[in-house]
């Protein structure tokens, strides 16, 4: 059985990156838990402070299928490239013809960019093209 886990970014600001993570999966900003009409109702009987309440964000797959990604807040900015990163597969994989698999890539790269991505490069090897982009705080990942 395989063990469940989550994706964590540190982050300057984690409700925007939420907010760009949950574009770039077509994820869903995590609803406040079950009782609780918003995260601030819950929040307020936490008693989490006011200037806390944008230091943590999560968002989740809406099929309950991937991993939880959460947010955090850190105070350093991102310093150097990262070890890991996500590929985000939009081509419909092997049996899709490049024609379409490209098409989809350059579409999906293209509405992250509108959403503050940055691209890095664009890449062909191997019969294989995807392209590497930097999110809002710049983490690297490839839409593939």
């Amino acid at each position: 059985m395989a063990i469940p886990f989550q994706v964590t970014f540190d982050a300057h600001h984690p409700p925007t990156l939420a907010e760009f993570w949950a574009l770039a999966l077509q994820y869903v900003l995590q609803p406040p838990p079950p009782g609780y009409a918003t995260w601030d109702a819950f929040l307020d009987e936490m008693d989490v402070p006011g200037d806390m309440r944008e230091s943590r964000a999560a968002i989740v797959d809406p099929q309950g299928e991937g991993p939880r990604v959460f947010f955090q807040q850190v105070p350093e900015g991102k310093t150097a490239k990262n070890r890991v990163h996500l590929d985000v597969s939009v081509s419909g994989g092997p049996g899709t013809d490049d024609a379409t698999r490209r098409s989809r890539i350059e579409q999906h790269a293209a509405l992250l960019e509108g959403a503050g991505a940055t691209v890095a490069a664009r890449i062909e090897e191997f019969g294989e093209f995807w392209i590497v982009m930097h999110d809002p705080e710049g983490n690297e990942f490839c839409v593939t």
